[in-house]
């Protein structure tokens, strides 16, 4: 494993489960890390127990709530107000199987999985595109699941409304499907040699977003069949960190592995629309 000292990375919902294990692991090899989550009670002690594992790594919080655009705008500000590099911003945080709509008003797991992170991530896109280093470009990584096949479109008007299905799961599918269609989008729009995007599918992971937000008949799958935090962070850790695909952009993995991903995917108009329908609902230029 390379040596990740010098290197800034920042991880969104990085105080528990997948994002927790992604933050360990960076740590273990030396990287400035910052946990972006919405509770900082509830991250100190995530950031004690990093410390005591990896005296080396340099640690830091920042707020983000990423149902809330006001929230988001106020974490890309205090990042850029650190006037660090952001060489990897990894977008992992996510709400599964909920209802109900963020506070502006979107469809709950849209609004978190997606909305925020494209707001989060175009805010920072400059400072990112600036981290680049000749032969190694900078990367955003997008945690999406193996759910997004399940999508085979985005409805528009529904991610504006509040969530129709008994369950959230056909919401969350769709989230999950916008941020591949996101990180297919940032790879036709941006230079490979300074930026490269990726999407992940972490497996079937024992997490307590599982116990928390799956519904309760569903929850009584058996965990035997799931993975550890630890392993489900693998992939996103891959997609990080491997010089392997440093030069691959636009593309799905699973199990560290290049996967193909649903063929809604690959519909270059949906992403197209995705991206300037985003752009408006957050009140930037496309």
């Amino acid at each position: 494993m390379s040596d990740l000292t010098g290197r800034c990375f920042v991880v969104t919902g990085a105080n528990t489960g997948i994002g927790k294990e992604t933050a360990r692991a960076l740590a273990q090899r030396g990287a400035h890390l910052v946990l972006a989550c919405r509770s900082e009670e509830k991250t100190r002690p995530v950031l004690d127990e990093l410390r005591a594992e990896s005296p080396a790594a340099e640690l830091e919080f920042v707020a983000l709530d990423l149902g809330d655009l006001g929230s988001v705008r106020a974490c890309a500000t205090e990042l850029l107000r650190r006037d660090h590099p952001i060489h990897v911003l990894v977008n992992n945080a996510g709400l599964a199987s909920v209802r109900g709509r963020t506070r502006d008003g979107f469809e709950l797991a849209f609004g978190t999985n997606h909305l925020g992170h494209y707001l989060l991530t175009r805010l920072l896109l400059e400072r990112i595109e600036r981290s680049a280093a000749p032969g190694r470009p900078a990367r955003i990584v997008n945690v999406s699941s193996h759910s997004h096949y399940s999508a085979d479109t985005i409805d528009f008007e529904a991610v504006q409304q509040a969530s129709k299905s008994v369950t959230g799961l056909h919401e969350y599918e769709v989230s999950k499907l916008a941020n591949v269609l996101f990180t297919k989008e940032l790879a036709r729009r941006l230079d490979p040699a300074k930026v490269t995007a990726y999407a992940l599918h972490p497996g079937v992971i024992a997490s307590d977003i599982w116990q928390r937000r799956v519904p309760r008949f569903l929850s009584a799958v058996p965990r035997l069949f799931m993975k550890s935090t630890k392993d489900g962070a693998r992939t996103s850790v891959y997609c990080a960190t491997s010089v392997d695909i440093a030069n691959h952009t636009g593309r799905y993995y699973a199990d560290c592995k290049e996967k193909r991903p649903n063929r809604a995917a690959d519909d270059v108009e949906l992403a197209r629309a995705l991206w300037e329908k985003s752009a408006a609902w957050v009140g930037l230029d496309p």
